[in-house]
């Protein structure tokens, strides 16, 4: 296992020191150069790998015991074609904010639905950043990750499905920890929105290429998800604001003729399809991620998409001035831990068995009549 550090990060380099870990694990360390950012340090690391496949984990995760024997299992099973598997990401800090709430329940529907969905009609899935596996020879056949991209997993997610690959997802969950204040969440969305505006900056160099390597059928998928990603981000306020003025001002549509009505009944059909299809996809995740005690919050997906919008608007400021920039997000912060407390409750009712069965089980013994 490689432990993959920045070269001038003395304070991560002297606690792994610190821990004297066994001879499994190696550490690596990423040369001073520029771009400083992950997948730069991912490509340092896939020059050593010597095995057959490679996973990626981000240093506060808690995957699955058996993940990666998992994962390998299914490659075997696979065909040559599968070249990643994505693991489900699930949030572990749940309470520790409603923001946390908000973002386990986001995760529960792309991870436990959209995901599933989509790999099942063999279209490019949002790979996640962490619990990625790859078949070695195929990540260094496409020269691994694009270093200068912030989110280099959208980036190899599509590149994958351009160069005819495709993704699958694994049963096998990993927690996350998510940010629980507004101002290190926002950070991390401002990241995210980037990566996808630099994705689809790259795609569409070479719009005949890619054609040519999707067709037609994956050109309007790109193109949906680009819509879906990058513009409906920083158009919801305005669709928002301009719907909200609108019935405020005249108030439900009242057609007074055929044009009208058809306009009418095609802007409601949009609104009712895209809030119904959030708040569905939403609670079928919250149903398999056993989250439905969070349904109380699911009116502030609203504001929750506005702050994503608002984000998407740092984005590109940022696309802009920085467009390499890293903003990096701090963990280690959570003050709940799903993963903890399931362990407690496990150990609980291990303890509680067992006095159960020392007390029926324990030998009888004869009590002596009581002398005076």
């Amino acid at each position: 296992m490689k432990l993959v550090i920045e070269e001038d990060d003395e304070s991560t380099r002297q606690a792994l020191e610190a821990l004297d870990l066994p001879p499994i694990y190696e550490i690596v360390v990423a040369p001073h150069g520029w771009p400083r950012t992950k997948p730069r340090a991912l490509n340092i690391a896939l020059s050593l790998v010597a095995g057959a496949y490679v996973a990626i984990f981000d240093a506060e995760d808690i995957p699955a015991p058996r993940q990666l024997r998992d994962a390998a299992e299914r490659f075997l099973r696979a065909p040559p074609q599968t070249a990643c598997l994505q693991a489900q990401l699930a949030i572990d800090n749940v309470e520790d904010s409603w923001l946390t709430r908000l973002f386990a329940i986001e995760y529960a529907g792309l991870f436990d639905v959209l995901t599933h969905g989509l790999a099942g009609l063999r279209l490019p899935i949002p790979l996640g950043g962490t619990s990625n596996h790859f078949r070695t020879d195929v990540l260094r056949q496409i020269c691994g990750w694009d270093p200068w991209n912030v989110t280099e997993d959208a980036d190899l997610g599509l590149r994958l499905n351009r160069l005819g690959y495709h993704s699958e997802t694994l049963v096998s969950t990993t927690s996350e920890e998510a940010p629980a204040e507004l101002k290190a969440w926002l950070t991390q969305r401002r990241r995210w929105s980037k990566g996808w505006m630099q994705t689809f900056i790259t795609l569409s160099r070479n719009p005949a290429a890619l054609r040519r390597e999707v067709g037609w059928s994956g050109v309007a998928v790109y193109a949906l998800m680009m819509i879906n990603l990058v513009v409906g981000p920083l158009l919801w306020p305005l669709l928002t604001g301009v719907t909200i003025l609108d019935l405020a001002r005249f108030g439900a549509p009242r057609p007074d003729g055929i044009v009208s009505a058809v306009a009418a009944t095609l802007w409601l059909s949009v609104a009712a399809f895209g809030a119904g299809s959030i708040v569905w996809i939403a609670l079928l995740g919250m149903k398999r991620r056993k989250l439905l005690r969070l349904w109380l919050f699911l009116p502030l997906l609203a504001p929750y998409y506005l702050l994503i919008s608002a984000a998407s608007w740092a984005a590109l400021y940022d696309l802009i001035m920085r467009p390499f920039h890293w903003h990096k997000t701090e963990h280690g912060l959570a003050r709940s831990s799903w993963n903890k407390s399931q362990a407690l409750a496990v150990a609980t009712a291990r303890l509680g068995a067992r006095k159960r069965t020392d007390l029926q089980f324990a030998p009888l013994r004869r009590r002596r009549p009581a002398t005076s």
